[in-house]
């Protein structure tokens, strides 16, 4: 049995010596690489944090001390040793989550994967417990560097500086880099501490003189660089970041030193008021491949070669993202006031390319997004452009912003939210199913859902026209499907997309959406029903040809990957009834819940959006057994036969 097999959970490390402890951080790291190598996950981020992982369930006592993840990508470490070692499906359904997740575990106390809020967290957790007298309890946040670029790890850090005699731990996790490189002046800070001459020199010298006279020299050296700002980092300035907020700071110290980690966290752990505990990791530690990787040290990965790290299954298909990306540029040659931004994710978003030819036509705000978001109302009011690309699920952090900012003013902004509707094996925190409902509260807000790469192209373009509102380009997570061509264009812009004998039913098919549309339409055809396909282009406002297509028809149907709740189907009922359009409308999307990971296949059937099953309810809202009921007809096609001869025969 392996030193890993042997962990059932985190007392079961207090048995062992250092050098098996030494021993399991090597064994963790084949094991990830391994594992995730076969269903792609988080890799270089938990390679990080090891050692770090591996001295925090030493020293505390989990789950009775709490520890948070900022975020809980960086939480498959803790998932092995808090009795978790079965990775055979990460991130699938059935099988782990690639975030801590509370019915997995009590060890698991934050599932969200949004970043900045650990911090907020710990500090009412710490305050519950000294309310209600559990004073014997310790509450640890394991901050990323990324994370402090947050606006929310300030508010907190505020608030946890004017009451601090809890016992809360803030590990900074410091290893330059969120997705990417950290940015902004406070990651030029933290990358100056990690990498003075003066603090390294002055931290191996004073630890080898200590260490000298023995366990009395070990003790005297713990308190003196303990000190209320450390000895060390006040001697080189390090602490001097938080000096003006009141909380003590250790560090920095080696992240992948497991005796020194176990030491400071220890002294942190003592204190009995809030400590910061700035560790320096290695993002990829111990695996060449995500070591040489530049861009962002296989921070995800999917499937790859474990020796090599090449990914494995590659094909040819083209990316949403890609598709966006080629757009973006061809936008920044033909206009000098096309601006991007994005929060910590310029290669995610697929800004990289136009980086590449317009280095300073791009901002990287870090993980900020509320900032983002007002920050482009102002590039707009100075006569730019901006566009602002962000994952559809983090653009919920910005909404105030949104409405506010850009729309009260009237700027012209466009959002490209990248990775919208169901995105899969990340869970509920990172699907963008709300981005729809939320966003078409916005007055003059205008939203596009394009549904093949043609139309994203297109769309995109029409978007960055618009100099006197917020625009919105949203698409999924993957590859582009085939072109879906229109068989017309209509004059608002409208594209109907198929037509199939009598009126009886419109399918209103939002972005990628209109291939399953398509599909319904041909198996009602072969049922005797006549159908007409639409795909809107700009979902939000409603087009008029909408209504007036509504008018002629039977029974509507909308069809998003968003909630259904407040969603595009509920703004289409409402824009008929206005109008006196009488017409039954289902509105089809996803429910109203936190949906777990699993495949978008999976989920998209769980919600009863499949060809098949779409197909059979209209038919029966046609013959008037399922409600909403399609309006009467004089004449309801073979269906009806069909009907009342399966009807003798019963």
């Amino acid at each position: 049995m392996s030193l890993l097999e042997s962990i059932h959970g985190p007392r079961d490390l207090d048995r062992l010596s250092r050098t098996e402890l030494q021993s399991l951080a090597e064994e963790v790291r084949g094991f990830l690489v391994e594992n995730v190598a076969r269903t792609g996950g988080h890799l270089g981020p938990n390679l990080g944090v090891v050692e770090l992982t591996i001295a925090l369930h030493r020293v505390f006592d989990s789950p009775n001390d709490p520890i948070i993840f900022d975020t809980g990508h960086q939480s498959y470490v803790h998932k092995m040793l808090t009795g978790r070692q079965d990775f055979d499906r990460l991130r699938s359904r059935g099988g782990l989550a690639g975030y801590p997740q509370r019915s997995e575990s009590p060890h698991d106390v934050v599932e969200s994967s949004h970043a900045s809020s650990s911090l907020s967290w710990a500090d009412g957790i710490s305050r519950a417990f000294q309310r209600t007298g559990r004073n014997d309890r310790h509450v640890v946040a394991v901050v990323g560097d990324g994370a402090l670029t947050g606006g929310m790890t300030w508010e907190a850090l505020n608030n946890i500086s004017d009451d601090n005699d809890r016992n809360l731990v803030i590990v900074v996790n410091d290893n330059g880099r969120s997705y990417a490189p950290t940015i902004g002046g406070m990651a030029r800070y933290l990358n100056r501490v990690r990498t003075t001459d003066s603090y390294e020199s002055l931290r191996r010298k004073s630890a080898s003189a200590f260490r000298m006279f023995g366990p009395v020299g070990r003790a005297v050296y713990r308190g003196v660089r303990g000190g209320t700002h450390g000895f060390l980092s006040r001697f080189t300035n390090n602490a001097a970041l938080y000096s003006n907020l009141d909380i003590k700071y250790l560090g920095p110290v080696d992240g992948h030193d497991l005796d020194a980690l176990q030491e400071t966290l220890r002294l942190a752990k003592e204190f009995s008021a809030p400590v910061i505990v700035h560790v320096i990791t290695e993002k990829g530690r111990g695996y060449e491949p995500a070591r040489r990787d530049e861009a962002d040290q296989f921070h995800a990965v999917g499937k790859i070669d474990p020796t090599t790290g090449e990914p494995l299954g590659s094909s040819d298909a083209v990316a949403w993202t890609d598709v966006f990306s080629e757009a973006l540029v061809a936008a920044g040659d033909r206009r000098d006031d096309v601006i991007a931004m994005t929060a910590a994710m310029l290669r995610p978003t697929g800004l990289q390319d136009f980086a590449a030819k317009f280095p300073d036509r791009v901002y990287d705000v870090g993980i900020a997004e509320q900032h983002a978001v007002a920050s482009s109302a102002g590039l707009a009011y100075g006569g730019l452009h901006p566009v602002v690309a962000i994952y559809a699920t983090f653009m919920n952090r910005a909404f105030d912003q949104v409405l506010m900012d850009v729309a009260l003013h009237k700027a012209g902004v466009t959002f490209v939210l990248d990775r919208s509707g169901v995105t899969g094996p990340d869970g509920p925190s990172h699907h963008g199913v709300w981005d729809l409902a939320v966003l078409q509260l916005v007055p003059g807000i205008r939203i596009a859902a394009p549904r093949d790469g043609e139309r994203l192209r297109e769309l995109f373009d029409e978007a960055i026209e618009v100099e006197d509102a917020p625009t919105v380009v949203r698409f999924p997570k993957g590859a582009v499907p085939e072109p879906l061509m229109a068989v017309e264009r209509l004059s608002d812009g409208t594209d109907v997309l198929f037509r199939g004998g009598a009126e009886d039913v419109l399918l209103v098919g939002i972005g990628p959406m209109a291939h399953l549309a398509v599909d319904v339409a041909t198996r009602l055809r072969a049922q005797g029903i006549g159908a007409t396909v639409v795909d809107p282009r700009w979902a939000v406002p409603i087009q008029p040809a909408i209504v007036d297509l509504a008018r002629a028809h039977r029974l509507v149907i909308t069809l998003e990957d968003g909630i259904r709740v407040g969603g595009v189907g509920t703004r289409v009922r409402q824009v008929l009834r206005e109008a006196g359009v009488s017409t039954a409308v289902d509105e089809l999307g996803l429910p109203d819940e936190f949906i777990d990971h699993a495949t978008r296949e999976q989920i998209l059937e769980d919600a009863g959006l499949t060809a098949s099953k779409i197909a059979q309810d209209v038919v029966a809202q046609v013959l008037g057994t399922r409600i909403p009921i399609a309006r009467p007809s004089d004449d309801v096609g073979a269906i009806w036969l069909e009907d009342q001869a399966q009807r003798r025969e019963s």
